[in-house]
């Protein structure tokens, strides 16, 4: 392992200004529109969502396929009567509900999934920890011109997955907007404290 010290952020940025640049409308980091955080959301030119997740360890990226984004419930009823007592004397009852479960090739409402990683901390073998086979894997390292990213696996689009509206989309442009001048100050906040 490198001494170099990866963080979500800078893996972020360069995605956003390296790899989405210039095919992509706007890319918003951790954005909920979708019902579960995305670490990066991409909105392609025809109106399309790349999910992509960040991950700066092997630990965090095999934890990822065990997320709620993955499955999709189905209520299907509850569980018999359950009396609960402590002591002998009676507390509740509880009648768990019944769900069945169904595992999702992609996220709800994602044309495209990706997980990027630095590439010193990925192996072949983790192709099989992802959370589906449908995602894509982008390696990112540290270079002496600055960040280099390389795709090891592209992700397989979901022809299911329907284009967002352009009122959508301008939502998530204007939630990007919005963070990017919130980061503005935050950087000022710290410049400022740095000179007081």
């Amino acid at each position: 392992m490198s001494e170099f010290q990866w963080n979500e952020r800078m893996i972020g940025r360069a995605l956003a200004t390296q790899t989405f640049n210039k095919k992509y409308l706007v890319v918003v980091p951790n954005c909920n529109w979708t019902g579960y955080e995305a670490d990066l959301l991409a909105i392609t030119e025809n109106l399309r969502l790349i999910d992509v997740e960040i991950k700066i360890s092997r630990s965090d990226l095999k934890a990822d396929a065990r997320k709620d984004k993955w499955v999709q419930r189905t209520f299907t009823g509850y569980a018999p009567e359950k009396r609960i007592e402590e002591n002998g004397r009676w507390i509740r009852i509880e009648r768990p509900a019944l769900y069945d479960e169904l595992r999702l090739a992609w996220p709800r409402s994602i044309w495209k999934h990706y997980y990027a990683v630095p590439s010193e901390i990925w192996m072949d073998s983790l192709f099989d920890c992802l959370g589906s086979p449908s995602s894509g894997v982008i390696l990112l390292s540290h270079g002496k011109r600055g960040m280099e990213v390389k795709v090891a696996r592209r992700a397989t689009p979901n022809r299911d997955a329907k284009p967002v509206s352009a009122a959508v989309a301008v939502d998530l442009a204007r939630l990007a907007s919005l963070r990017m001048w919130e980061a503005y100050a935050q950087v000022e906040t710290m410049r400022a404290k740095e000179v007081a």
